[in-house]
């Protein structure tokens, strides 16, 4: 919900959305009943409170939270694609600088970990100088990786400059769900960060025009031309649209309730006119649009740069983060991974015997299943909202994942498929429907296993989101590493059905785990040493 403009014979000022929601005792467990005066969602109180300040983000008008949702989500889009794109390259690769399959599959690894681990610096950053002024300038750093791939002549110069690029776009993992958690409301969280994996997951289509290039002028830097153009467009567009988010709202609503800063209301009690004038004085005025362009954000004193990076880590010790980890690194480093390196050589092999540019096209299924799940995005926000009502207002973080039972078994089939068909050189139709499979399921896992995790620990989402960018790109990088190796030793269907298949099934199960047992883990959680570190501000420990 966004503010709205009332009118009134001498005024004319914004309606500021207001809520008397609050979490419980337990983290994730949050109470929006209604109260009188509460902006509502059928029949729900918004959740987080806003200030009663135009500037908070939660504040901004729906098409302004639209338009930095587009772009954080291309920015999403183009980072994955760079990353993947380059996989039908491999082959071409390898006899361009003479390197074995292996060690050109590592054009991909290698920056695949400079993707997760960039958020390991730059998120502290974020918090410590603003989301506005290091997504610009990892924008930057990405137009500058962009343009040395397409100049690169040796293979370490590719590298470096694959490092640099993806290294730069990684904030694009943890920038968006920041963002997403800082202007939109509970209700409206599963949805947009659906909006977020989905451009994450459409990059998987990137492999497709990349293929077809091949056979151009340019050939594979054609790729790194083209993604540079769009790059750069998307750096003027965040300069010009994304304002800062970050927004001490303690600070404001604890202002609000000081006696000094309501004196002036109080004193004027006898004259209901001058009461009037006060009140809305009171109310900052909204920023104008040369203010919003400023490249600097809020420096933010109380966060403390090494503490918080240290502190992250404890995260891969809370059940529900842990999960988020390993469905995202699994289904990186056993899907896409997997599939980006195996399907251009069975392809262009006999029986098949596919051409070099039509190697790409594998990512097809994969798009397709995104696509088709893609109408599923908003099913968990609705149906924690159906059961908040049945509740009597009283949300759990749980209630958003019984939307995901029909994928815990779909997404480990599709590679089960994927793994017989390439194994015993079945239809090539096999190759699309397994990875169709997998992403249509995999898409469920990507969306609602962040959001869940974000419901239960709200309070430090930064530092959750170093965990889990950093420890789902390094599970994705040890299992994407050797699988060249390990499906040339031992084949197609014991590694990709069988071995990659079962971890996806035993990850996926932890879904029923969570849906009978959640709560208890969270209040296990709240009450052992961890949740008395995660409670803290960043800055209390030094």
């Amino acid at each position: 919900m966004a503010p709205t403009v009332v009118s009134g014979p001498h005024k004319r000022r914004l309606h500021l959305v207001r809520s008397h929601a609050h979490e419980g005792d337990i983290p994730g467990t949050v109470n929006v009943q209604t109260s009188e005066g509460d902006d509502a969602y059928h029949g729900q109180a918004l959740f987080p409170v806003p200030a009663e300040d135009p500037n908070d983000p939660l504040q901004w008008p729906q098409a302004k939270k639209i338009t930095i949702l587009v772009i954080i989500c291309t920015y999403s889009f183009l980072g994955n694609s760079a990353l993947l794109g380059p996989g039908p390259y491999l082959n071409l690769w390898s006899e361009l600088f003479n390197v074995s399959q292996a060690e050109a599959s590592t054009l991909i690894s290698y920056p695949n970990l400079a993707y997760g681990f960039g958020s390991f610096f730059l998120v502290p950053l974020y918090l410590k100088i603003g989301r506005r002024p290091v997504m610009l300038g990892s924008l930057l750093a990405f137009v500058a990786g962009l343009a040395g791939c397409s100049q690169a002549n040796t293979f370490g110069g590719l590298m470096a400059a694959r490092v640099i690029h993806c290294f730069g776009a990684g904030i694009c993992e943890a920038l968006p769900v920041q963002i997403v958690s800082e202007v939109f409301f509970l209700h409206e969280r599963g949805k947009h960060l659906g909006y977020y994996t989905f451009g994450m997951c459409f990059a998987a289509m990137a492999t497709i025009p990349a293929a077809y290039m091949l056979p151009t002028q340019h050939s594979w830097r054609l790729f790194f031309y083209v993604i540079l153009a769009f790059a750069s467009a998307l750096f003027v567009l965040a300069f010009l649209f994304v304002e800062e988010s970050s927004y001490d709202r303690e600070a404001h609503m604890n202002h609000k309730s000081s006696p000094e800063s309501s004196s002036g209301i109080v004193a004027s009690a006898e004259k209901p006119e001058e009461a009037t004038v006060e009140e809305v004085a009171a109310t900052p005025a909204r920023k104008t649009f040369v203010e919003t362009l400023r490249p600097w954000g809020r420096i933010e004193p109380e966060v403390h740069f090494f503490t918080l990076m240290w502190r992250s880590f404890t995260y891969f010790l809370v059940p529900q983060v842990l999960w988020v980890i390993t469905s995202f690194g699994i289904i990186i480093g056993l899907s896409a991974l997997a599939f980006n390196y195996t399907f251009p050589i069975k392809i262009t092999a006999p029986p098949y015997n596919w051409s070099a540019s039509s190697s790409g096209i594998q990512s097809l299924g994969g798009v397709l299943g995104f696509l088709l799940a893609l109408p599923f995005t908003s099913s968990s926000d609705r149906l924690a909202s159906y059961l908040t009502k049945r509740n009597n207002g009283i949300r759990e973080a749980e209630m958003r994942l019984g939307v995901m039972l029909p994928a815990m078994i779909i997404a480990p089939v599709g590679l089960v498929v994927y793994g017989l068909t390439a194994q015993l050189n079945l239809h090539w139709i096999g190759y699309f429907l397994g990875g169709g499979l997998s992403s249509w399921g995999g898409y469920f896992y990507y969306c609602f296993t962040l959001a869940y995790a974000v419901d239960s620990y709200d309070s430090n989402t930064s530092e959750m989101l170093i965990a889990i960018n950093v420890g789902k790109q390094a599970v994705s990088f040890g299992l994407g590493y050797g699988v060249l190796d390990w499906v040339m030793e031992k084949g197609y269907a014991t590694i990709i059905a069988g071995v990659f298949g079962g971890v996806f099934l035993a990850n996926n199960l932890m879904l029923i785990v969570f849906m009978l047992w959640g709560k208890r883990i969270r209040r296990f959680m709240s009450t052992s040493w961890l949740g008395r570190l995660h409670g803290r501000k960043v800055g209390a420990s030094e």
